[in-house]
C-alpha cells in the first residue's frame, strides 16, 4: 500500500462579519490562497467574512471549492448564504448542526480564524473529536498570536489532559500554517491507519 496526503480538504471557519478591508479578511484571503496553490481544496460554511476570504482567495488561482451550507428560517441569529461566495460545488444542510458535522465530514484539517459563538462550537467540537480520535484524528490549525492566551487560560481553569494538545498547533502566519500541516503530515505517518475505518472510508491508504 502507498501512502497518501493525509491532508487534502481544508476548512476555514471564523467571523462572518469580517469585511474585505479588515486585516482578518486579508490573512485568510492570502492563505486560501497560498494553500489552494499547493492542491488544497477549500472548504467553508458559503457565509460573509472569513468564509468569503477563503473561497475568493482559493478562487483567484482557480483552486477548488466547496461549501456546506443552509438557510436558515427560524435561526434569525445565523449568517445564512451569502450570495457572492461562489463556489464549486455546494452541498446543502438542514440545519446548524449537520451543517457543522458536514463541515468535519468533508475536510482533513481545520483553519480556525478569531470568531464568535459559531467558530467557539466549531473549534470545540474539532478539538473534542481530536482527542476521541487520536491518532486517527483530524488536526487542526489556531491562527492568531491571541490563541496562545485562550489556550493558557483553558489549560489553567479546565480540566484537560496532557493528550489534548497533541490535535492542533497554532500558526501566525502562512508560513507556520504550512509548516504546521507538515508537521501533520509526519505524525500520522508513524501510526498504523489500517483497521481505522475512518481512514478507510476517506481513502487514507491506497
Amino acid at each position: 500500500m502507498a501512502l497518501v496526503p493525509f491532508i487534502k480538504n481544508i476548512a476555514f471557519f471564523g467571523f462572518s462579519d469580517f469585511k474585505p478591508l479588515s486585516r482578518d479578511y486579508r490573512q485568510a484571503f492570502l492563505l486560501a490562497r497560498a494553500l489552494a496553490q499547493k492542491g488544497y481544496t477549500i472548504v467553508n460554511g458559503g457565509g460573509p467574512g472569513i468564509m468569503d476570504a477563503a473561497t475568493k482567495g482559493a478562487e483567484s488561482v482557480k483552486g477548488e471549492t466547496l461549501a456546506i451550507t443552509f438557510s436558515p428560517h427560524d435561526a434569525p441569529g445565523f449568517e445564512g448564504r451569502y450570495i457572492a461566495n461562489r463556489v464549486d460545488k455546494e452541498i446543502k444542510t438542514k440545519n446548524y448542526i449537520e451543517r457543522m458535522f458536514k463541515l468535519m465530514e468533508h475536510s482533513d484539517c481545520f483553519i480556525m480564524f478569531n470568531g464568535g459563538t459559531g467558530t467557539l462550537s466549531e473549534f470545540a467540537t474539532a478539538w473534542a473529536l481530536g482527542r476521541l480520535y487520536y491518532p486517527h484524528h483530524k488536526p487542526f490549525v489556531l491562527y492568531g498570536k491571541f490563541w496562545q492566551d485562550i489556550i493558557k487560560l483553558l489549560k489553567v481553569k479546565m480540566k484537560l489532559r496532557e493528550s489534548d494538545m497533541k490535535v492542533f498547533r497554532v500558526a501566525t502566519n502562512k508560513q507556520e500554517v504550512m509548516s504546521a500541516l507538515s508537521g501533520f503530515e509526519d505524525e500520522m505517518a508513524k501510526f498504523d491507519h489500517k483497521h481505522c475505518q475512518i481512514c478507510q472510508d476517506k481513502a487514507f491508504l491506497t
